[in-house]
């Protein structure tokens, strides 16, 4: 790929919420842009830390321990492990950052699992 990725652009390309899109990928990583309202589930990823970069909006990652909000140009690494649950009252755009093939819901599971989508690839 010989252009830049237009997160604006990638953001514009769909409106469902919790099901993130790969837009590039990074060595054995892949960038993924979401968009998030309301609250997601409680879950881990216990083979990886999950890098959370706000684009627009307001996120708040609940942690058992105390929760960390973010705003735009923010991001937070949830470590391996941490038990987590993000949470947006309004809608929120938000990059990952995650190894290739961790499933959006950890080892929680359940409706809100997400189908792999590279269709913003490219």
């Amino acid at each position: 790929m010989n252009r830049p990725v237009d997160i604006a652009d990638k953001l514009s390309a769909f409106s469902d919420h919790w099901s993130p899109k790969v837009v590039a990928r990074l060595n054995d990583y892949e960038i993924k842009l979401v968009k998030v309202k309301g609250e997601f589930v409680w879950h881990t990823h216990e083979d990886t830390d999950e890098l959370f970069l706000v684009v627009d909006g307001t996120l708040t990652i609940q942690l058992r321990d105390g929760d960390v909000t973010l705003t735009p140009g923010q991001l937070y690494v949830v470590p391996r492990g941490v038990e987590h649950c993000p949470i947006a009252d309004g809608e929120v755009a938000a990059m990952l950052i995650e190894p290739t093939g961790v499933v959006n819901t950890g080892d929680a599971g359940g409706e809100l699992t997400a189908a792999y989508d590279d269709s913003l690839l490219g």
